[in-house]
This record gives C-alpha cells, structure tokens and sequence, in this order.
C-alpha cells in the first residue's frame, strides 16, 4: 500500500537569531511571529515562551542577580 504525499499547504520559515547577550533577540523573535501570526495565521509567541529552556532562566536569573 503507497502512502499519500504529503500536500505542503501552508509555508513554514525557520528563523535563526544571532547576536550578543541582552541585545533584544528574544524581543525580536517576539516581535516577528506576533506580526506573522497577524498577518498569516498561526499562533504567536511570548517573551516568556521564548525563553523557556531552563539554561536560558538560570542565565537570566543570574544576569538580574549581578544587576540587583
């Protein structure tokens, strides 16, 4: 039995973010897929969503550590 082809309907990006600590890349990726949600459908993504790896709120509870 042959199994169906897969019918790509609906485009998909990859979107890869480079740059320095605390530079506003997370703001940035916040930004982008809230406008193309908006724009073309799908879900957005929060800030907090984001940044949900657990290295990622060890880094920042540090960073807010030294500042304080």
């Amino acid at each position: 039995m042959a199994k169906e082809k897969f019918a790509r309907t609906k485009p998909h990006v990859n979107v890869g973010t480079i740059g320095h600590v605390d530079h506003g890349k997370t703001t940035l990726t916040a930004a982008i897929t809230t406008v193309l949600a908006a724009k073309f459908g799908g879900s957005a993504k929060a800030y907090d969503q984001i940044d949900a790896a657990p290295e990622e709120k060890d880094d920042h509870r540090q960073r807010n550590e030294q500042l304080a």
